[in-house]
């Protein structure tokens, strides 16, 4: 044989393993779960170490909730959406914000033009807020907002449509993903400097400990790390680190852990190898029930629990052949639960070209209710516990994301190494390395890069923007100024400014501004003058 027909069979030969470093091997025996005890190491559903998931019955007791994210346009636009969703067994609601809401710019600000309404729902004051939730009782229904450096005011908001409806703070669930340490990583929606967003991060988790016993104040959103480049390992060891940074500034205020563990929840994305998967949430419960225990001393047994979302980021969707996105969302979703999450949130199959179509959005909440409640997956808690290859998997996995969090413990903790850029550097070589097995075909992307319909187009129904809306939220901004008593918008400023100076919780006095219709833009301004901006070093 030719050294070129050598060269030529070994990149057909697949190659197997994956990016954290295990090679499975072909098949797993008895042998291989030497060192692994039963009671001590997996134990039952609901029991210490809670690898076999975080309650007795799992999923017969406490079905998981199905995210759907929805937002664009205006308030009227986004609540239209999210009603038909409802109407169609949508069991809680997430909601997608623009841009210029994300940065604390209002829709009059040069800074926004062309993006209002674009990616998300544009929200300027507590107007649109109300518009959004109008007809929704916030007292039934489970609300997570991607919100991060301007937590305080959405959850104001969101509280504050609360009150107008009767719904006091002890009865409203909402999650605020309010995870400010993975902006500096990969997203970039950052406005203040690391520490001062640290401590308003803290902020809205000691006013939910107080006042919203509900709430799930912080959703570390490691899954957004998955998306740009980190392994398994890596999404878990980084989120974890990050979680523990909440968690230790929350104790250096004086908070009680078992105040604030309870209140932590993580979001991660999964690959398209469900067994993967399931070992990453089997091993991810085991390992933070533990650190909980043993490092910071928790004594109530719901400090223990893992509380989790999935569900899959858009980089694992194809333009071509785009309904092919729907077996891959499927993937997904089984990666989801038999791993044992408490809530799961798919793509949907169009999303690499646009905001999702009603029907795309409708493929989505189906996924996951034929397989729960036709294939009935959820019937049985762990249902891949014992099996020889996911016990040794779980276990290898492990010992890998410990190791990651070994790393960043070395470098100073999760903060230190964000702001020497070790967690950004890693992450980049994982995407660039990612993309250069797509390239090569060494990872397939059926339809994309290996069985591939040359010439062939797709029909793609694109969702239209209106190049309208920032002129009509601009006259709805302005309506609100003029009708509100600016004098108390001036004073509630005044008081979230002297909050902001002396250390002071800045959710109260958030609340007060909301209430008199202060604008996001104002309300940041008035903290931007407090905290400054945020200027991103170069880290490569």
């Amino acid at each position: 044989m030719s050294e070129k027909k050598k060269e030529e069979k070994k990149k057909e030969e697949k190659k197997y393993g994956f990016d954290w470093g295990l090679e499975p091997k072909p098949v797993y025996k008895p042998e291989d779960l030497k060192g692994i005890e039963y009671e001590k190491d997996i134990g039952h559903p609901g029991e210490y170490p809670f690898i076999r998931g975080t309650f007795p019955l799992m999923y017969r007791s406490r079905p998981p909730l199905h995210r759907i994210y929805s937002g664009f346009l205006s308030g009227e636009d986004t609540n239209a959406r999210l009603r038909y969703l409802f109407d169609r067994g949508m069991n809680t609601m997430s909601i997608a914000l623009d841009l210029p809401t994300q940065l604390g710019l209002d829709s009059d600000d040069p800074r926004a033009e062309d993006e209002v309404g674009r990616i998300g729902v544009a929200i300027d004051s507590l107007q649109d807020m109300e518009d959004i939730l109008k007809g929704i009782d916030l007292g039934k229904v489970s609300t997570n907002i991607t919100i991060n450096a301007l937590a305080p005011i959405l959850l104001s908001m969101y509280v504050a449509v609360g009150e107008k409806q009767g719904v006091g703070k002890d009865q409203i669930n909402i999650v605020t993903q309010n995870d400010i340490l993975k902006e500096y990583v990969v997203r970039g929606a950052w406005i203040f400097p690391p520490r001062p967003a640290l401590r308003t991060t803290v902020d809205v988790i000691e006013y939910c400990a107080r006042e919203i016993p509900k709430a799930s104040p912080v959703s570390v959103a490691a899954g957004h790390l998955r998306s740009s480049g980190a392994t398994a390992a890596q999404e878990i060891g980084w989120g974890f680190a990050i979680a523990f940074a909440y968690l230790q500034t929350a104790l250096d205020r004086g908070m009680d852990v078992d105040q604030v563990a309870s209140f932590i929840t993580f979001t991660f994305h999964n690959k398209l190898n469900f067994f993967e998967e399931a070992a990453k949430y089997r091993a991810a419960r085991r390992i933070w029930a533990r650190l909980l225990k043993e490092r910071f001393g928790a004594k109530n047994p719901r400090s223990l629990l893992l509380r989790s979302f999935g569900g899959g980021g858009m980089e694992e969707l194809t333009m071509q052949e785009p309904l092919n996105n729907i077996i891959r969302e499927t993937c997904v979703a089984l990666g989801c639960i038999l791993g044992g999450v408490q809530g799961i949130g798919l793509c949907c199959y169009d999303e690499a070209y646009t905001i999702p179509s009603p029907e795309a959005q409708l493929i989505q909440m189906r996924t996951v209710q034929i397989l729960m409640e036709e294939a009935n997956l959820g019937d049985v808690a762990d249902p891949l516990g014992g099996s020889y290859y996911m016990e040794r998997l779980t276990t290898d996995l492990e010992n890998a994301i410990v190791a990651v969090m070994d790393e960043v413990d070395k470098a100073g903790g999760a903060v230190k190494a964000i702001e020497d850029g070790l967690i950004q550097r890693i992450c980049a070589r994982g995407a660039y390395e990612r993309q250069k097995k797509i390239d090569s075909g060494e990872r397939v992307w059926v339809g994309a890069n290996k069985y591939v319909s040359e010439g062939e187009e797709w029909d793609v129904k694109l969702h239209e923007y209106d190049p309208t809306l920032q002129e009509r939220q601009v006259q709805k901004l302005n309506k609100v100024r003029k009708e509100r008593d600016n004098s108390k918008v001036q004073k509630c400023l005044k008081d979230l400014k002297e909050a902001a100076v002396s250390g002071a919780n800045i959710v109260p006095p958030t609340l007060e501004a909301v209430k008199a219709y202060a604008t996001v833009g104002e309300m940041t301004g008035v903290l931007r003058e407090v905290f400054g901006e945020f200027k991103e070093p170069a880290v490569f």
